[in-house]
C-alpha cells in the first residue's frame, strides 16, 4: 500500500545522529557515518525527526511500503535492551575491561637538567590518566573512582587531533571517550544519566571536534543531566581538524 515514510538524502547527511534520538521506534540508525531507515516496518510516518536535522536531509514522501507494526517496533527494542544488558555485562567476561584506579607516583625523573650548564628543567611527558577502560561503553557506573569526579567526555578524535591533550585536559579528570557518529548517542545519554545519578559528580569538562557530527556527544551530555535531574558545572571544548582550540 501507499503511505507516509520517511525519506533520507544520504547526500545531505553529516552522520549527527540526531534524527536517532529523536525517532522513537528506532526506524533510523546511523550506518556508515550515514542516518540509515533500516526497515520501513519500523518508520511510523508521523516525521518526529524531520525538525532536528540541521542539513534538511529527511523529508516525509508517500511511496508504497509495508504497512507500520507496532509489534516490530517493540520486539526492535527488546532486541536493543537485550543487546544494551550484554555490553554492560562486558567488564565481568574481560581481563581487559576490569575498572581500576591509576595512581601516578611523583618520580625524579619528572624534571630534569638538559645540560649540567644550562639552568632551564625539562618536564618528562607522562600519562595523566587515572583510570582504566575510558571507552564510555565499558564504563562500570559503580566504579569507585567515578565518586565526586570531575568528569571529562571526549569524543575519540580529540586526543589525536590536539597535542597537549593529557596535560590540559585529561589532568585531575576521570575520562570517558566516545565517537557521536559512529555509536548509538541514545546509549550514551542513558549511560551518562546513570553515572550523574549515582556518584556525585562534581563537574564535566566535553571535549569535542569541529565537525558537526560531533556535537552529537554535547547533545547526550545535556540531556542526561536534564534526565538525570543533575545540573553540574559544565564547561565546552571546541578542538580544530587542525588540532588548535577553536572555543573553550
Amino acid at each position: 500500500m501507499e503511505r507516509k515514510i520517511v525519506k533520507i538524502h544520504e547526500e545531505k547527511c553529516n552522520g549527527c545522529g540526531i534524527c536517532v534520538k529523536a525517532c522513537h521506534e528506532g526506524a533510523i540508525q546511523i550506518i556508515n557515518g550515514k542516518a540509515k531507515l533500516i526497515s520501513d516496518e519500523y518508520c511510523d510516518g508521523l516525521g518526529d525527526c524531520l525538525p532536528g536535522c540541521p542539513e534538511g536531509a529527511i523529508e516525509i514522501i508517500e511511496r508504497e511500503a509495508v504497512d507500520y507494526s507496532e509489534e516490530a517496533v517493540q520486539k526492535l527494542k527488546k532486541e536493543k535492551a537485550e543487546k544494551k544488558n550484554e555490553v554492560q555485562s562486558i567488564p565481568c567476561g574481560c581481563p581487559g575491561t576490569v575498572a581500576k584506579a591509576i595512581v601516578r607516583k611523583a618520580s625524579a625523573a619528572t624534571n630534569v637538567k638538559i645540560k649540567e650548564n644550562i639552568a632551564a628543567e625539562s618536564a618528562v611527558n607522562v600519562s595523566e590518566l587515572r583510570q582504566w577502560p575510558v571507552q564510555l561503553k565499558l564504563i562500570n557506573t559503580r566504579a569507585p573512582y567515578l565518586k565526586e569526579a570531575d568528569l571529562l567526555v571526549a569524543a575519540d578524535c580529540t586526543a589525536y587531533a590536539y597535542a597537549d591533550f593529557h596535560k590540559d585536559f585529561i589532568k585531575d579528570h576521570i575520562t570517558v571517550i566516545g565517537c557521536p557518529k559512529l555509536d548509538d548517542v541514545k546509549y550514551y545519554e542513558e549511560k551518562l544519566a546513570e553515572i550523574l545519578k549515582m556518584n556525585d559528580i562534581k563537574s564535566i569538562t566535553v571535549v569535542r571536534m569541529e565537525v558537526p557530527c560531533c556535537g552529537g556527544i554535547v547533545n547526550a551530555v545535556k540531556t542526561a543531566m536534564l534526565n538525570s535531574q543533575t545540573i553540574v558545572p559544565y564547561r565546552e571544548v571546541i578542538i580544530g581538524t587542525e588540532g588548535n582550540i577553536i572555543s573553550r
